[in-house]
C-alpha cells in the first residue's frame, strides 16, 4: 500500500495527475514519506536455535513456539526464522538478527559460544525459555560456561524442579517494566515444569526479577517424589540482566502423558493468552518497537486456556 502511494505522489508531482493544490500534494507526499519511514522502522529479524531431541516435553514446546511465533511475526511485523543448525552461531550470521532465541537449550561448541557472547556484549538481544538456562553436573549439560550460566543469566546450576506440570500464580515484580507492565499483578499460567537454582537472584544487583510464584501457588507439583512438590519459598520465573538486552523464561515444558505411555501432549504454552502477552512485549522490547496493543482474555481456566 505505501508503494503504490509512494508511485501516485511521483506521479501527481512528474504529470500533473491531480484535481488538487501543489501545496496539498506536498503535504500528501509528506505523510506518505513519514509512514513510509515508520514502517521501516517497525520491523526487525528474529532467529530461533533449537536443538528439539531430547525430552519430548521440549520438543513440543519447540515445534508449538516455531508455529506460534510466525503468526505474531505477521501481526506485529518481526520476521522470525528457526534453525537446528547451530553451527549458524557465527559473527555473520547472527549480524543478520535483531534477537536470537534459545528454544530449548544452549549451544556447547566453544567457538558458538563465542561468537554469541561477542553478540551480546555489541547490543544483540537475546530470550531464553525453560531448558536453556538448564546447567547440571554431572549431566549432559553440565556447568561448563560460566559467562553464560553466573554472568549473563545469572542464575548458575539448577538446582531442582516441581513435577508434574502444572499451572502457577505468578506475580509480576515490577510492573513498571516494558515485558510485564500491561499483565494483571497476578495471573495463571500455563501448566509447566518449575526450575529452582543455585543462586539467589535477589542478591545479584544485575538481575531484575519481573515475575515470580506467588504464594497462592503452594503447594505446587503433585509429585510423587515429596521433592518434587514445593510447599514454600521464592522462586523467580522470568528476569532480565540490566547488562545486556536479555530475558529468560522460565516455561516452556507441556505436559506430556508418560504414565500412560500414550505421549499425548496434555497442555501447552501458547493457549495462556495472558502469558502469551508477556513473550509479545518482551520480545517488543527487545527488538526496540513501540508497544502494539496485544488483546488478551484475562480469565483462564485451569487448563490454562482462556474462557
Amino acid at each position: 500500500m505505501n508503494i503504490k502511494k509512494q508511485k501516485l505522489c511521483f506521479e501527481f508531482i512528474l504529470f500533473g495527475k491531480t484535481g488538487m493544490g501543489f501545496f496539498n500534494i506536498l503535504i500528501f507526499c509528506f505523510i506518505t514519506s513519514i509512514s513510509i519511514a515508520q514502517t521501516s522502522k517497525s520491523s526487525f529479524n528474529v532467529i530461533a536455535f533449537y536443538t528439539s531431541r531430547n525430552d519430548l516435553a521440549h520438543i513440543s514446546f519447540v515445534h508449538e513456539a516455531n508455529r506460534w511465533f510466525p503468526e505474531m511475526g505477521k501481526r506485529y511485523n518481526f520476521k522470525y526464522d528457526s534453525t537446528n543448525n547451530w553451527s549458524n552461531l557465527n559473527d555473520s550470521f547472527l549480524a543478520k538478527y535483531r534477537v536470537v532465541i534459545f528454544l530449548d537449550t544452549r549451544p556447547d561448541d566453544p567457538d558458538q559460544r563465542a561468537a554469541f557472547e561477542r553478540y551480546m556484549n555489541k547490543g544483540g538481544a537475546w530470550m531464553g525459555f525453560h531448558f536453556a538456562g538448564f546447567a547440571l553436573t554431572p549431566s549432559g549439560f553440565p556447568q561448563n560456561w560460566d559467562w553464560y550460566h553466573n554472568t549473563f543469566i545469572g542464575a548458575g546450576s539448577y538446582k531442582g524442579n516441581t513435577w508434574r506440570p502444572t499451572p502457577a500464580m505468578l506475580r509480576v515484580e515490577d510492573s513498571t517494566h516494558p515485558a510485564v507492565k500491561h499483565l494483571p499483578h497476578i495471573f495463571r499460567s500455563s501448566p509447566n515444569e518449575w526450575y529452582s537454582w543455585e543462586k539467589d537472584l535477589r542478591q545479584n544487583p544485575a538481575i531484575k526479577v519481573l515475575l515470580s510464584i506467588d504464594s497462592t501457588s503452594f503447594p505446587l507439583g503433585t509429585g510423587p517424589k515429596p521433592h518434587e512438590i514445593w510447599y514454600s519459598g521464592y522462586y523467580p520465573v522470568v528476569w532480565t540482566n540490566t547488562n545486556y538486552r536479555m530475558i529468560y523464561i522460565n516455561m516452556g515444558h507441556n505436559d506430556i502423558d508418560y504414565e500412560h505411555k500414550t505421549n499425548k501432549e496434555l497442555s501447552f504454552q501458547f493457549a495462556n493468552e495472558v502469558q502469551n502477552r508477556l513473550i509479545i512485549d518482551a520480545l517488543l522490547w527487545l527488538g526496540k518497537l513501540a508497544y502494539s496493543p496485544f488483546r488478551i482474555q484475562t480469565s483462564v481456566s485451569s487448563t490454562g486456556k482462556p474462557l
